[in-house]
């Protein structure tokens, strides 16, 4: 095996499949305490609104004048945007997805290096043998129990109920039940059931069971009220088109959420990064190379702190430089996130 420096290099060519595999999340509405039926409940329609807005961006100093923006409110803001909202005769929205769980985490899909592959495996071996999956699944599993893939449809929710059903054949083999607002957010104590279903999570991250797991989310946000799906990304609009369009599905454009959203949501698992100099505590941030969280426009791995995935990777498997136990929690779920990750030409 070539594990000296000078001898292994980092494959040009170095791809990982993701291990966790949501689908889209489609919306329903219906009433509280008519859960049990909900896949007889109405999808959310996603559906066109005109406003008449008014200025309220900030201006130019040449602009400040009073006379000109006098003039700039007479001209109104009109905008067509992409609305969901529940029915008036229902409370509650429903998320509905799948999650498949995959076996082979750390197993290149494309290397074209022998003999840095065969270093690669060898330490996600003795990762496994030495830690095992535990920590990470339990993560995932109590970003499902806690909802957070409900993103802005959690916040303000007087209830939020998750069922998590392990499938096969067609059929809910076993099956969990969550009040998502006793699970917190920033944290993950967890509890007996959150073990249990980590446990099945790992278990199939080890390549020891088939999983696939059927996900609902209850949410009771109010009868009438405003929900929040995807919303697309348009990269060129022509004057005249929609200020915001929201993700749907098939032809009566059912509200969703993307895969990827949810992707994200359950990754969001690394308390691990370095401490910020202003002292503040983010809680978790999703799993991602440079630790990047787009809403904030900052990056919590930087390469300067040698916290980053590439150099944590690097050094060890280059370098025999064996990283805390923390950080290869990080680098095997980045690992599971997927990705290319080959050295740049």
């Amino acid at each position: 095996m070539a594990s000296n420096e000078t001898k292994l290099k980092t494959a040009s060519v170095l791809a990982f499949e993701r291990k966790l595999d949501p689908s889209d999340a489609l919306f329903s509405a219906g009433k509280w305490d008519d859960r049990e039926n909900y896949q007889q409940w109405s999808g959310v329609p996603i559906r066109e609104k005109s406003v008449r807005g008014t200025i309220s961006n900030r201006l130019k100093a040449k602009d400040q004048d009073p006379a000109r923006l006098d003039a700039q409110i007479e001209n109104p803001n009109l905008q067509t945007v992409d609305v969901a909202t529940l029915p008036h005769e229902a409370d509650t929205l429903a998320v509905h997805f799948t999650l498949r769980v995959l076996a082979g985490a750390g197993h290149p899909s494309a290397c074209n290096e022998s003999a840095y592959q065969e270093k690669l495996l060898e330490t996600i071996t003795e990762y496994v043998s030495t830690h095992g999956f535990g920590e990470l699944a339990h993560r995932y599993a109590q970003n499902l129990a806690n909802a957070r893939f409900l993103w802005r449809n959690r916040i303000g929710a007087e209830a939020v109920e998750v069922v998590v059903s392990q499938v096969r054949e067609g059929a809910a083999e076993q099956q969990w039940t969550f009040n998502a607002l006793d699970y917190s957010l920033r944290t993950f104590e967890g509890d007996a059931k959150t073990q249990e279903l980590g446990q099945a999570i790992e278990s199939a991250l080890s390549g020891n069971s088939y999983l696939l797991l059927d996900v609902v989310a209850f949410a009771r946000v109010g009868a009438g009220q405003e929900v929040f799906p995807s919303q697309e990304l348009i990269l060129e609009r022509s004057r005249g088109d929609k200020s915001k369009t929201l993700y749907s599905i098939g032809d009566a454009h059912i509200a969703a959420i993307h895969s990827q959203k949810l992707g994200n949501a359950l990754r969001t698992v690394d308390t691990w990064y370095p401490s910020l100099d202003d002292g503040r505590d983010l809680g978790p941030i999703a799993v991602e190379p440079y630790g990047s969280v787009t809403t904030q426009g900052a990056a919590y791995r930087q390469p300067r702190d040698k916290m980053d995935f590439y150099n944590l990777l690097d050094n060890w498997l280059l370098k025999d430089k064996v990283p805390p136990i923390e950080q290869q929690h990080f680098v095997m779920a980045t690992l599971i996130r997927g990705g290319v990750f080959g050295d740049a030409g």
